[in-house]
């Protein structure tokens, strides 16, 4: 028996309000109550994910039973400003399945993994709180029919990243480097907002579907011309760069494994440094109809892994040589989008976001199996695969090598130009608010930051306010 559109459409857009529904339930419990056990947490979490996996599953399925390439769920209109109307939309296509399955199942086993990795760890319940939002963020991502709806899911995403880069907040370098993850998250977002706004002044409408023309996954772009092309796909690309790390914005990437050890291996080893190359993907019709657009991606691909290979072969810590793994095989891709090869490289986006998923879970266990390796090879040198050292001259290899040593200085650099200035409007930001505060409650004076008020103004606080003011 055959499922009907309408049940079709139920089936996957419950996808993400499993997990969302898990999301509100333990962050309810957290705001008016302890946190429950941790079997209580993981059951709550892992449930939904099970649940969204299976619908994920189902409508992968049926669509092939069916043999429909598209189908598109409006829900209804989500909110209106004057006369115009956002609407509430979903588009599920062999773009959008795949991801889906992708999503869920990779959430799934990391949820499975953290249940023992994070056993009696103090931030066991915001782990899979954050968890809960992530899964909601990427299932709405790649299931948005409209740039609006991808745009929500982007920030949670966006938003969960940062909160589990700083997860181990008593310290000071998660925290940091949480931080400059969100700094530059921030910085090229404003991309994608101004594609959303562009795509809303010249087409009237921010649907996948209008804008790109309602074809098979990828079909041609009917509805802009070459140059709203082009601006239109620089703008995603720009979004793209930053979630994805590519080079210039690729310093946070090696940073945010401060994180523990599930959250690396499910954001920036599988699923959220591939949110880029989805945005790029599902917006192919925009970058077949520029070549300028393609141009740049090739460029900006080829670059990142050049560069990425270059700082990987210097990595002392197997976290950061990973890492930086990533940014080469995610560069790649981009190259394989800006060619055109649309087919391949989500086969290399699905293949690659398992293979980094499963090593970094066991990076652990590797560093038991190199540490075997060498006491089995003794005395022997392991053959070389660097070829390139053979051919260029001695003095650019040495260049080549410090440049390495200091990750090209990009980490300086987003210091200088993008974290310092934000934390300095932060700082100013704080201090104009001590002094508001200050002025309202009847200061003499502007407090400075982590001073006490005076005892004659705390007694007469106390006073106005009806408590007694003389010693028991």
């Amino acid at each position: 028996m055959q499922l009907s559109d309408f049940e079709v459409g139920l089936l996957a857009t419950s996808v993400p309000l499993w997990p969302a529904l898990a999301f509100l339930l333990l962050g309810c419990t957290l705001l008016v109550h302890h946190a429950p056990r941790e079997r209580t947490v993981a059951a709550w979490v892992l449930r939904a994910l099970w649940l969204s996996l299976v619908c994920s599953a189902g409508t992968a399925i049926t669509l092939w039973a069916r043999h429909q390439d598209v189908l598109e769920l409006n829900v209804g209109p989500w909110f209106s400003a004057g006369e115009y109307t956002f609407e509430l939309s979903f588009l599920i296509d062999r773009l959008s399945v795949t991801m889906m399955v992708l999503v869920s199942a990779i959430t799934l086993l990391i949820g499975r993994f953290s249940v023992n990795y994070l056993h009696r760890e103090q931030g066991f319940a915001r782990f899979f709180l954050l968890l809960a939002l992530f899964a909601t963020g990427m299932l709405l991502l790649v299931e948005a029919g409209s740039v609006d709806l991808l745009f929500v899911g982007w920030e949670l995403v966006g938003l969960s990243s940062a909160m589990l880069i700083a997860f181990f907040q008593e310290r000071t370098t998660p925290v940091r480097s949480g931080l400059r993850a969100f700094t530059i998250y921030r910085l090229c977002d404003m991309g994608l907002l101004l594609g959303a706004v562009l795509l809303h002044h010249w087409l009237g409408t921010a649907e996948w579907a209008e804008g790109l023309g309602a074809r098979p996954w990828p079909g041609p772009a009917v509805a802009v011309g070459e140059v709203q092309a082009t601006v239109l796909g620089l703008c995603l690309v720009l979004a793209a760069m930053g979630k994805s790390a590519q080079f210039p914005f690729s310093s946070w990437l090696p940073r945010a494994m401060e994180g523990p050890t599930p959250s690396s291996a499910l954001f920036y080893g599988a699923l959220s440094v591939h949110a880029g190359v989805y945005l790029l993907l599902r917006a192919a019709p925009l970058l077949a109809g520029s070549p300028v657009v393609s141009m740049v991606l090739v460029g900006v691909g080829v670059v990142t892994a050049v560069h990425a290979t270059l700082a990987w072969r210097v990595q002392t810590d197997v976290k950061s040589a990973l890492a930086y793994g990533v940014l080469t095989q995610v560069g790649l891709i981009f190259v394989e989008v800006g060619l055109g090869l649309y087919t391949l490289a989500l086969v290399h986006l699905v293949a690659h976001a398992c293979l980094r998923c499963l090593q970094l879970l066991r990076a652990p266990s590797a560093l038991r199996e190199v540490q075997a390796r060498r006491s089995a090879l003794q005395a022997a040198q392991a053959p070389s695969v660097a070829v390139v050292h053979r051919a260029l001259p001695e003095g650019v290899v040495r260049g080549l090598y410090r440049l390495a040593l200091e990750r090209f200085a990009l980490e300086v650099l987003h210091e200088s130009w993008a974290m310092r200035p934000l934390l300095h409007v932060g700082q100013w930001i704080d201090k104009a608010e001590r002094y508001w505060v200050g002025a309202l409650s009847g200061w003499s004076s502007k407090p400075e930051p982590g001073s006490t008020p005076k005892p004659e103004v705390l007694a007469a606080e106390r006073s106005s306010s009806g408590e007694s003011t003389g010693a028991v």
